[in-house]
Formats: C-alpha cells, sequence, structure tokens
C-alpha cells in the first residue's frame, strides 16, 4: 500500500489500483477525495467527515461510505452510500481488508454526547483509531497512527496507547489543533517515551505500508 498523510486526521491509501480515504473532514485538503473508491469514517465530527465535500465528489464520482450506523444523520444525501459497520466487522474497501473496533468515542466532558466512533485496521498493518484509545488485541500492528492531542486527550494517556498497541513505529495524527510550538513539545516527548519509531509526517508526505 502507499499513503499519504493528509492534514489533521486523514488518510489516503492506494493499493492495487483502488483508492481508499479515511477520515476527509474538514481540517483536510478536499483533493484527499479524488479518485476515491471507498471512504472510511470513524465517526461524525467535522473535523473527520467533511459531508459538503463527500456529497461534492458523489455527485463526479460514485462510491461506498463506511462507519458507524449513527453516521447516517450527519451525513446528509450521502447517507444513500452508506455501508453501517459495527465493532468487530471485517470487511473488504476499494480492495483493501479492513477491521473495526472500538465502538464509542472518548468522552470529551459528561456533558458532551458521547458518539460511536470506530478504529480501523487496514490489511492488518495500518491502524487508525480514530478518537478513541482502543488497542486492537487479536492483531498485531505494524504502524500505528495515533492521536497525539484532542479536546479528550492527555499525553499519557496517549502514550500508554501507543506502548499498548506497541507498532513497529507510530505517526502522529489528529494534530490540526497544535501550533509549532505544541508540536514541537509533543513530538519530542512522544519519540522519547513511546517505545517505538516516532515521527510526524507533514502534510501531503507519502510512504509504503
Amino acid at each position: 500500500m502507499q499513503l499519504t498523510k493528509f492534514a489533521h486526521s486523514c488518510l489516503r491509501v492506494e493499493h492495487d489500483g483502488g483508492v481508499l480515504v479515511v477520515d476527509p473532514g474538514v481540517f483536510s485538503d478536499p483533493t484527499a477525495l479524488d479518485g476515491a473508491d471507498a471512504v472510511l469514517i470513524t465517526h461524525e465530527h467535522p473535523d473527520h467527515v467533511d459531508v459538503a465535500a463527500l456529497t461534492r465528489q458523489l455527485d463526479r464520482w460514485p462510491f461506498r461510505i463506511y462507519g458507524p450506523a449513527s453516521l447516517a444523520g450527519a451525513l446528509g444525501d450521502a447517507a444513500e452510500a452508506l455501508e453501517p459497520i459495527s465493532p468487530g466487522q471485517a470487511f473488504t474497501a476499494a480492495g483493501v481488508a479492513v477491521r473495526a473496533y472500538g465502538g464509542r468515542h472518548a468522552v470529551i466532558h459528561p456533558d458532551i454526547p458521547v458518539v460511536d466512533n470506530l478504529g480501523y485496521l487496514l490489511n492488518d498493518v495500518v491502524y487508525h483509531p480514530g478518537d478513541a484509545l482502543v488497542a486492537p488485541e487479536d492483531a498485531p500492528v505494524d504502524t500505528l497512527f495515533a492521536p497525539i492531542h484532542a479536546p479528550w486527550s492527555k499525553f499519557s494517556e496517549v502514550l500508554d496507547f501507543i506502548r499498548a498497541v506497541a507498532p513497529r513505529r507510530a505517526f502522529a495524527l489528529h494534530d490540526g489543533l497544535l501550533n509549532d510550538n505544541g508540536l514541537a513539545v509533543l513530538n519530542r516527548q512522544y519519540a522519547a517515551l513511546s517505545g517505538t519509531d516516532y515521527q510526524r509526517l507533514e502534510p501531503g508526505s507519502r510512504l509504503d505500508v
């Protein structure tokens, strides 16, 4: 697979001629969706799903959207393309084998409703957890994209999550709210303490996985 990291929480995966996009949210460049054969959405928050961009792309080119059933309420007209996915389900999207984990978004605050959230393991290699720190217990993870900063998280919890997953390498995810100062501090600490090869990819960076 060839993977391109877009801003914040968006990944674009190209594999055997297919294009799979994960979490094309409002902080990401909508060109991530160009030529998409399938889209995975972890949950309904706008930084993970840009409904307007999805709808425009669906008008140009039909594709399937995979995500929690509750996502339908946020998708509007694009909900017709939704294939509801449940935790533990295995399926194939754009030629990529996918397994879904978790089920619920991390708690932001007791006064804020908790929405459904799925993490996705791609081809038994790459894990995108969305907005929850659920470690797959039935499969090793080679490449982890870890949400390094969010209103619901703190450094120690994310660090323990990376250690629990124990990937060969980890890359920063969910970093769209950080300035250069915050990125410098967190990247230094995760690299020093995570126990794996940790890096942050600039948006547009590509790698083979």
